[in-house]
């Protein structure tokens, strides 16, 4: 069947407002890529992101590709990605940010690009890590490899979207362990995620990394929470 046919009987829709895609667009359209309220924090040292791990993990480098608001287009995204299956959506924010990051010296040092893992029930139940594709294409935009066996998630936890911060620090204490290897000494890790509200899970994870001696974290996410 021709390309032409298959858009004719399956038209390609947009991930954020779901209107039919033109011929030279691709997942996200136009006019919502101008809404998708950007943070611009890779060109901000410093920024918010970081000061949420100021004292707690020495960062590299910290920044999200956009901000996330309820109801928002951003959330729309992420909600395609992670329950609909929709893991295009990740290689599209991840070829996007991708091409912003390389360009930064500080990122030109990284040895792994790490993604937060799910835990082996949470990945059978929902078949795939939505965090992956966003991985893998920064993976191939900056020319960093990706590794999704270094480090493995303990105890299985639900949604934390209602706990509060003390009980969100309390779960994601020690549930993340690394599988420790010689060529993994005196590296310099990306840690990527979705979205980061309180930083409680990242900050765990970035803990267990920091065991391996040598190592040095950033942190990359395709959104940041605000309320």
């Amino acid at each position: 069947m021709s390309k032409s046919l298959l858009n004719l009987f399956f038209p390609k829709i947009c991930a954020g407002c779901e209107c039919l895609l033109l011929s030279n667009e691709n997942i996200i359209c136009t006019s919502c890529r101008h809404e998708i309220p950007l943070t611009k924090q890779h060109l901000i040292p410093n920024n918010e992101f970081y000061s949420k791990f100021y004292g707690k993990i020495p960062l590299e480098h910290s920044s999200a590709l956009c901000y996330f608001h309820k109801k928002g287009i951003v959330q729309q995204l992420i909600h395609h990605l992670k329950y609909k299956g929709h893991e295009e959506i990740g290689k599209a924010l991840g070829e996007w940010y991708g091409t912003e990051l390389q360009t930064l010296p500080i990122l030109q040092t990284v040895d792994y690009i790490i993604p937060v893992p799910l835990h082996p029930k949470k990945l059978r139940k929902r078949g795939y890590n939505q965090v992956s594709s966003f991985g893998k294409a920064l993976s191939e935009a900056m020319h960093i490899p990706l590794e999704e066996n270094l480090l493995f998630r303990t105890a299985y936890s639900n949604t934390q979207t209602a706990k509060n911060l003390l009980l969100r620090t309390e779960i994601a204490k020690d549930i993340f362990q690394t599988k420790n290897t010689d060529h993994h000494l005196n590296k310099h890790f990306l840690l990527i995620d979705d979205v980061i509200t309180t930083g409680s899970t990242l900050e765990a994870c970035a803990t267990a990394l920091l065991k391996i001696p040598g190592s040095k974290i950033s942190m990359v996410c395709m959104a940041m929470s605000q309320s």
